[in-house]
């Protein structure tokens, strides 16, 4: 039986090139060459997870993400990857051993242990 796999994410965002250089740094991936404000790709890294694209959209975030990452902090030192990812142009929303922050966007996202 032949089954599907995630082969991308697509977010859709107001400045798809804002938020695909975040998460292209966040993650170690590759930024396509031709991204522009209006989409955007980034290729997976190493580690095999799905490809990111980011699309512009003329309507803005209204509700609470219906799906999110959960990053998992290198060394287990969730401060040292939150106060990288802060540097990025991440948020922190909540902090703790499971930090919620937001993406330029207000994207939720988190990083634990």
């Amino acid at each position: 039986m032949t089954v599907s796999w995630v082969k991308s994410l697509t977010f859709d965002c107001a400045d798809a090139l804002v938020v695909a250089r975040f998460w292209a740094a966040a993650l170690g991936g590759e930024l396509d060459e031709d991204a522009t404000s209006d989409k955007a790709f980034v290729e997976a890294p190493g580690w095999g997870g799905p490809n990111l694209w980011f699309q512009r959209v003329p309507e803005p975030k209204t509700a609470k993400n219906r799906l999110h990452f959960d990053l998992r902090a290198p060394n287990a030192d969730v401060p040292a990857e939150v106060d990288r990812l802060v540097k990025l142009g991440a948020t922190v929303v909540t902090p703790g051993e499971l930090t919620v922050l937001e993406d330029p966007e207000g994207n939720i996202f988190c990083v634990e242990l």
